[in-house]
């Protein structure tokens, strides 16, 4: 049952355990039968398609590309701008591979001033500085082994001042462009460049709650703190940044796209739309990551460029075709990083938020594709392998109508590729 938000539902936070599928080089997604007997020839799929197409909006567009042969398949509509939802992070999980790797990673740095030291009693005289480089998975995992890593190589034992918590690498806008940028319930969390447990926030912002987490687990090495957490800049340090005590490390970004595409994370989305401004754009920004993905995706033939405004799809103002989807699921397919962004969308009958559909169908295990879902709108595209063991790219995006039932029609559409025998 949809949730009665307007929007995309809120998702688990910090979900690392991902179950990847990868589309092989030479057949279909691991683990799979021979595939359905039945098959339909590019005549009988595109009435097929054509059929269940009529009952859809008249606010919505199919696109289906056999990437295998280079033919078209079917197309309705293919060039109309309609609201992708969730179909956005396939912009900027795309891009993020792209612009970082598949092995990229972010680190949150413990760093003391220029001059500042732990002597030889183990105090540190000043503040400790926990530098965020806008890792949306940042956890207590990751900051207990950074507060054994500092004790270990500095033997700390005491600060006279406190943990300061630097986001600057990101502005302060707590949201994305749907909420006005201020806090939305529908992120999850509370945007920062230095942000733990999916965006918990006090009144004193992310960065606080990141620093007062750090401080307990160095109190539980037997540290003392003086100071209460709070936030502040490394660089307004006496004497500037000096030296580095410890590093956090993010997980890879294959891991970091399968969490956001998989179960649809509108944090890890917009946090790393951020990450791209910051990084391979002007600022850590919102505004500045879209102008990354969008100089992406026209490096990669998406044009003209769609609009984009936020990284998760969370507005209507985004607007794309399934054209111009398709155009990218054919370059990424080309691309270095093409198996770890297959592997990062959702898989029917089996991981994400397909896990549930499609079961038992054709498509089960077949296929690898991006969900969306706002109030009466509703997404779907991404590949298939076929019956034949072509890879075939598609788009479906709805608007304008119930979304379940929107859904129910790409339920039927989908199976009816993976029949497609050229």
């Amino acid at each position: 049952m949809l949730p009665p938000s307007r929007r995309t539902p809120r998702r688990v936070a910090g979900v690392l355990a991902v179950a990847f599928a990868v589309l092989g080089p030479a057949g279909g997604l691991p683990g799979l039968g021979a595939g359905p007997a039945d098959a339909r020839s590019r005549t009988e799929l595109r009435a097929k398609l054509t059929k269940e197409s009529r009952k859809l909006a008249p606010h919505s567009g199919s696109y289906v590309v056999d990437l295998t042969s280079g033919r078209e398949l079917f197309a309705r509509r293919a060039d109309r701008r309609l609201s992708p939802a969730s179909n956005e992070k396939l912009f900027t999980t795309s891009t993020a591979l792209l612009r970082f790797g598949a092995d990229g990673t972010f680190s949150t740095g413990a760093r003391i001033g220029s001059g500042v030291a732990v002597d030889d009693k183990g105090v540190l005289r000043g503040d400790l500085y926990l530098v965020g480089g806008g890792d949306p998975s940042l956890n207590d995992v990751a900051l207990k082994a950074l507060a054994q890593q500092i004790v270990d190589r500095t033997g700390l034992r005491r600060i006279t001042g406190g943990i300061v918590g630097d986001e600057s690498i990101f502005d302060a806008r707590r949201g994305s462009f749907d909420s006005g940028f201020g806090p939305d319930d529908d992120l999850g969390g509370q945007l920062g460049g230095l942000t733990w447990g999916h965006g918990r926030a006090t009144p004193g912002g992310p960065a606080t709650v990141a620093a007062a987490r750090l401080q307990f687990f160095l109190a539980q090495l037997k540290v003392n703190v003086t100071k209460a957490a709070r936030t502040g800049l490394l660089t307004s340090a006496p004497g500037g940044p000096g030296a580095t005590l410890g590093t956090a490390v993010s997980p890879p970004m294959a891991t970091l796209a399968a969490i956001t595409n998989q179960p649809s994370d509108n944090f890890y989305a917009e946090t790393l739309l951020k990450d791209l401004g910051a990084r391979e754009g002007t600022a850590g920004t919102t505004a500045a990551g879209t102008a990354v993905v969008r100089s992406t995706l026209a490096d990669e033939g998406v044009a003209p460029a769609p609009t984009i405004v936020d990284g998760s799809g969370l507005s209507r103002t985004d607007r794309t075709t399934p054209r111009q989807i398709v155009t990218l699921l054919r370059a990424m397919q080309r691309s270095p990083v093409a198996k770890v962004f297959g592997a990062s969308l959702a898989v029917p009958g089996r991981v994400g938020t397909l896990a549930g559909r499609m079961r038992g169908t054709a498509a089960d295990g077949r296929c690898q594709a991006k969900t969306g879902t706002l109030h009466r709108v509703s997404a779907l595209s991404g590949y298939c392998r076929t019956v034949t063991n072509h890879l075939v790219a598609f788009s479906f995006l709805e608007n304008d109508m119930d979304a379940r039932s929107a859904k129910a029609v790409e339920d039927r559409m989908v199976p009816a590729i993976v029949s497609y025998r050229p």
